[in-house]
């Protein structure tokens, strides 16, 4: 069958974007592809780390040129709770992620999704991954303001060997790939030897629970009770933790009792308050 003009100018786009392999504007291109087929409103390339705020190879620029907060927010420490960071150090595959398959059953409920996801990424959201090693991921997530449609998501899907390949020949161009190297090798006590809020910022979830009940004098977590939290704030319900963490429904509202007393908290909001709000890291 004779190609038709869409198909050979989709041709040309793909030879375009390998040509742009080791360019600043790969992921500008790559958006631009996906964009003739998907519609979306942002995007970002990263890597996730376990334990790590994510790195930063490329994201969509704000329409007023202006920084864009929320994602600062972000990258400080509420990557913690999104479900594909979660995924992506807990199950990590090469291959279209979607919102749908990695999300917890409250999702939709929590302050994550409130405060941030549904005022950033409005929608829905879909990631192509590539696992580095044990502890990285590279991610391309494209978020939208709208749900995406079972033909956006097998679009995708149809996408992915590809996105995934160039992906993978662009890791050797990204300017990132030694600082993480040497990142990796440190001494982690060591490098969270500095300043509290960097510390905050770099440590990972139990890290940072500890280092906030310590700046502000509450009683320590036992490492099963920042479990739950770490569960709850990120979509779980006491149900989906209890079968998660194998323990009975009632053990995890007990645990759940116990942590908001040790707190000082009454209520989801200002347990995410406490964690992951200026006020709350400065040790109010």
């Amino acid at each position: 069958m004779e190609p038709d003009w869409q198909d050979r100018a989709f041709h040309h786009h793909i030879a375009t974007l390998i040509d742009a392999l080791d360019g600043p504007d790969f992921w500008t291109r790559m958006t631009r592809v996906i964009e003739r087929f998907v519609a979306f409103d942002n995007w970002c390339a990263l890597v996730f780390t376990r334990d790590r705020a994510p790195l930063v190879c490329a994201e969509s620029p704000m329409p007023d040129g202006t920084v864009d907060l929320l994602f600062r927010a972000y990258l400080e420490a509420m990557y913690q709770l999104d479900p594909f960071y979660i995924n992506a150090c807990e199950k990590p595959r090469a291959g279209l992620v979607t919102l749908a398959e990695v999300a917890p059953d409250n999702f939709r409920m929590t302050d994550y999704y409130q405060r941030y996801f549904k005022s950033n990424i409005i929608g829905d959201e879909m990631q192509f991954n590539l696992p580095i090693d044990g502890e990285r991921t590279l991610i391309f997530s494209i978020g939208a303001r709208h749900h995406y449609t079972e033909r956006d998501i097998a679009q995708c899907a149809m996408f992915a060997p590809w996105v995934v390949a160039l992906m993978k020949q662009r890791l050797a161009y990204e300017h990132f790939e030694e600082s993480v190297a040497t990142a990796l090798a440190s001494d982690l006590p060591e490098a969270e030897s500095a300043a509290p809020e960097s510390q905050l910022n770099e440590a990972g979830f139990v890290s940072r629970i500890e280092a906030v009940t310590q700046q502000s004098g509450r009683v320590p977590l036992t490492a099963r009770e920042i479990e739950v939290v770490r569960l709850s704030l990120s979509g779980f319900s006491t149900r989906a933790i209890a079968e998660r963490l194998e323990i009975s429904f009632e053990t995890v509202r007990a645990h759940k009792k116990h942590i908001y007393a040790k707190l000082g908290v009454s209520s989801q909001s200002e347990l995410f308050a406490l964690f992951y709000e200026p006020l709350g890291r400065a040790g109010a």
